[in-house]
């Protein structure tokens, strides 16, 4: 029979690969405590995975003696919001001394009202209340991601202001939505996490050996090889993908765990399961601080200190044993029979709905605050730099570059900002986006076949082109075709980074990697899908169409199909950056690259665009490379492309027969004093560049200067992500 009880389901897969009988029996008997304020810390179970059982002694730790003390102080925070007032005398009674004048009019909305409390390591610190009172916003604040500027109060750890830098490296934050690569497996999803958060003098295999254990800690060993999925892919369930993203977050061992309502859409199984890992991972020495909606009575009996907010103020600052005291001193004492939560957001929502709202049990918490201030007011807490590193030194917040992944001095500046330098961080970046790719065949497949079919119609309609006055629109035509396609094709890349930005919000924004990294990364691996895109567009249209050059020539225009595809490819990734819509995407590209097509120089020369108007020629992408490959096949001065008769192909005159049309040419002759024959050249491939107004650039500039917009694209890409990607509120 397992020496386990159900409570501690979660712990069996790790306590068996682990723990020796002996060992998993003092487990118990020290994990049945009440309140037990340090179990066994992840960090000693990831340091000693592998490792011999004697290396098992001393595993069971006593309390700590620098323990974690976060504490918050009237905090404050409130937003200019719209109000509507009707002209029909309905809608909010609380506008009705204000009137109605069919107005808007803005005013201060208070979220939150002079928040005051603690949390402490080895506690969970559970945020209540309905939806609107403010729990998710309080979050935000302990966990800086609301502007300073905003948020009144302070936030100390041991006494302490918080600076950005060190918060980010000691803490981590999970969102409510579960924001993971839907291709990936459990274990490659936390393998990636591992490579990006522990730095890279830590070997692969105490890597893999961490997210072993950690797999183990969160229940997740069935579901290891199992893809996260998505609407469209079967896999894990929701509560194990809840898991899972808080393993991401927690693979560095964080001292701080803020999590906005880990059970929410959760069955009560997996919810539970979900809260129960928060204990064991609040045991192991970290703060964990949580909103829950409203928690069942399994899961209230896991939480140690509770938060009950209504409309942004506090009305229940205590641990869950005081709950029946408050309310009865209130006069509104819990009925033994009824869930306790469940009992007090009832009466905060009753209370919400009377004349005088919840100020009365506003007020009441107030005096009780000033009787029950006492809570742990005779301990004293080193500073933060002693507690931190006697975390450290225990084997928490692995982050720095040191040869054991610890912080051996006492200087907190040396940890440093990022755990990996930029290279290792883009080699983590593009294997596990070409791994997320290649799972998913069918998005490059797609746009293969999208070009593949272009190609194939463009060469069947423009085939074997002539040198002839129609033959030479005709190749003009193409031009414009083929390199305004290229740019329409690249407009998938709008979904990708849509879908994939709020994965990239919430990893950067506690330092798991650089924006740089992910923009440099995304650039290199887009690299070899766009060749075999040249490539295959190149092939299937060079030849059939006839165009001239040779060898030489069928390089020069892949190159410029290349740069075109690379440009593209850059401004549409640009526009993602800019805008969150995706259909309000597709929509802007498609509007901007027409006008591309339109300014380029192939519906109007240069010199018939209003001049109000010819910036947009010049910061057209199309123009650089249709003036290019124009360039490329028209440059040879030896090349003719009318010649005799052919002058009045493209006039009302060429249905008359052959000998009228030279009697025509030799009366010409006499009268411009020239001979003109049938074998004449009259225009060659120089006047139509000229013709065209493609002479301002040869192509070799025109080359660069697109392969230049599309860095230039990509760099704007970044500054897009640095200002547009804060993930704070103001």
């Amino acid at each position: 029979m397992s020496q386990f009880g159900p409570e501690d389901e979660l712990w069996s897969h790790s306590s068996r690969a682990i723990l020796d009988p002996r060992q998993r029996m003092e487990l118990q008997k020290v994990s049945s405590k009440q309140k037990q304020h340090v179990s066994v810390s992840l960090a000693e179970l990831f340091r000693r995975v592998g490792e011999p059982d004697d290396s098992m002694e001393g595993l069971i730790q006593h309390p700590s003696s620098y323990p974690f003390v976060l504490s918050f102080q009237d905090l404050s925070y409130s937003v200019n919001v719209q109000r509507i007032f009707s002209c029909f005398g309905g809608g909010n009674k609380n506008h009705d001394i204000l009137g109605h004048s069919g107005r808007n009019e803005e005013h201060t909305k208070v979220l939150l009202n002079d928040i005051s409390g603690q949390a402490r390591e080895g506690e969970i610190l559970a945020v209540l209340g309905a939806s609107g009172s403010g729990k998710s916003t309080l979050i935000d604040a302990l966990a800086d991601r609301i502007s300073r500027e905003s948020l009144l109060g302070t936030v100390t750890l041991n006494g302490e202001v918080l600076e950005s830098k060190l918060l980010k490296v000691i803490s981590a934050y999970v969102k409510q939505d579960d924001l993971l690569f839907p291709m990936l497996t459990v274990e490659e999803t936390l393998m990636f996490s591992a490579e990006f958060r522990l730095p890279r003098t830590l070997s692969k295999s105490k890597k893999k050996a961490r997210v072993q254990a950690l797999i183990d800690q969160l229940g997740l060993r069935n579901a290891a090889k199992t893809i996260i999925g998505d609407e469209g892919h079967r896999g894990v369930s929701g509560g194990e993908r809840r898991r899972v993203s808080i393993g991401t977050d927690i693979i560095h061992d964080p001292i701080l765990l803020f999590l906005d309502e880990p059970t929410s859409g959760l069955d009560s199984t997996s919810a539970y399961m979900v809260v129960k890992v928060l204990q064991r991972i609040a045991q192991s020495g970290s703060i964990v601080i949580m909103s829950i909606h409203q928690p069942s009575y399994r899961i209230l009996d896991l939480l140690d200190h509770l938060i009950f907010l209504s409309r942004g103020h506090n009305v229940f600052n205590g641990s869950v044993t005081k709950l029946p005291q408050f309310f009865a001193e209130f006069g509104r004492p819990i009925p033994s029979n009824e869930d306790k939560s469940e009992f007090v957001l009832d009466l905060i929502r009753e209370l919400e709905g009377s004349p005088t709202g919840s100020k009365s049990l506003v007020d009441f918490n107030k005096s009780w605050q000033a009787r029950e201030n006492c809570r742990n007011l005779n301990l004293s807490n080193p500073s933060l730099k002693d507690a931190i590193i006697s975390s450290i030194s225990k084997g928490k917040l692995v982050v720095t570059g040191t040869t054991n992944g610890t912080v051996d001095n006492a200087n907190l500046s040396s940890v440093p900002k990022f755990a990996n330098p930029i290279w290792t961080e883009m080699v983590v970046i593009a294997k596990r986006s070409t791994l997320n790719s290649m799972r998913s065949p069918e998005l490059f497949g797609t746009r293969l076949g999208a070009v593949l079919v272009t190609g194939f119609i463009l060469a069947t309609v423009f085939w074997r082109l002539g040198d002839s006055p129609k033959g030479t629109q005709e190749r003009l035509g193409f031009f414009a075709f083929a390199m305004s396609t290229t740019f329409y094709t690249c407009a998938e890349a709008i979904p990708v980074f849509l879908q994939q930005r709020y994965i990239f919000m919430r990893e950067t924004s506690y330092n798991a990697y650089r924006r740089s990294s992910y923009v440099l990364s995304h650039s290199i691996i887009s690299i070899p899908s766009l060749i075999i895109l040249s490539v295959v567009f190149s092939a299937a249209t060079f030849w059939a169409v006839g165009l001239s050059g040779g060898t030489s020539g069928f390089l020069f225009f892949f190159v410029f199909i290349l740069a075109s595809f690379w440009a593209g490819n850059s401004f549409v990734t640009f526009l993602s950056g800019v805008i969150f819509n995706e259909m309000m995407g597709f929509t802007v590209v498609v509007a901007t690259l027409s006008y591309f097509l339109l300014f380029s120089g192939f519906f109007i020369s240069s010199d018939r665009i209003p001049p109000y108007w010819i910036w947009f020629h010049y910061a057209s992408l199309v123009k650089y490379p249709f003036q290019g490959v124009l360039q490329n096949e028209f440059d040879d001065p030896n090349r003719c492309f009318v010649k005799g008769t052919q002058i009045f192909d493209n006039s009302p005159l060429k249905d008359y027969s052959e000998s009228v049309k030279l009697n025509m040419l030799h009366s010409m002759s006499k009268t411009l004093g020239m001979n003109i024959t049938s074998s004449t050249c009259l225009t060659t491939g120089v006047d139509i560049l000229k013709q065209s107004g493609a002479t301002d650039l040869n192509k070799w500039s025109c080359l660069w200067i697109t392969i230049a917009l599309g860095f230039l694209f990509r760099i704007l890409f970044y500054f897009a992500l640095l200002f547009g990607s804060k993930n704070k509120r103001k």
